[in-house]
């Protein structure tokens, strides 16, 4: 049985992701435990540029695939207080880096570096704790089409 304690000392669950400003929400991250190994996919983009993108700077499977609901983050093992040795994607330009993530602030925040060789060589974002999004709307049906003219 895992503890509500344990519990909160692991990024399981939801993040808010920012775009490279530090400021500006740009997802929902729903981080996973498959095994022994921590998961994220994106849940809910906020204020795409694009209806429904897709990754279109992917390659192998994930080419042209939806970015919604797309798993970024893959592989990531807890070692002592961090999650390392995995994986996250950027589906902004199809780059998959190496990845750890660290928990702060209490666990309302989440470090997220991504990297390509050594960790000294990449990029921070710092995530934060957010509560699970309510579902998409249903998209909206095309209005029936008209009738056809009666003839003349």
């Amino acid at each position: 049985m895992v503890s509500s304690a344990h519990a909160a000392d692991t990024p399981v669950g939801y993040w808010t992701t920012v775009d490279d400003d530090g400021k500006t929400p740009s997802s929902i991250i729903q981080i996973y435990p498959r095994g022994k190994k921590l998961y994220g996919k994106i849940v809910r983009l906020i204020n795409p540029r694009e209806q429904d993108p897709k990754c279109t700077a992917c390659d192998g499977p994930r080419k042209n695939q939806r970015i919604l609901n797309m798993e970024i983050l893959r592989d990531l093992e807890q070692d002592d207080d961090e999650w390392s040795g995995g994986y996250i994607l950027d589906p902004r330009n199809g780059t998959e880096y190496k990845c750890y993530l660290e928990l702060q602030e209490g666990g309302k925040r989440l470090k997220v570096r991504g990297y390509v060789g050594i960790a000294l060589l990449g990029r921070t974002q710092y995530w934060q704790k957010a509560t699970p999004p309510a579902p998409e709307p249903p998209p909206k049906a095309a209005p029936p089409p008209a009738p056809a003219a009666p003839p003349k």
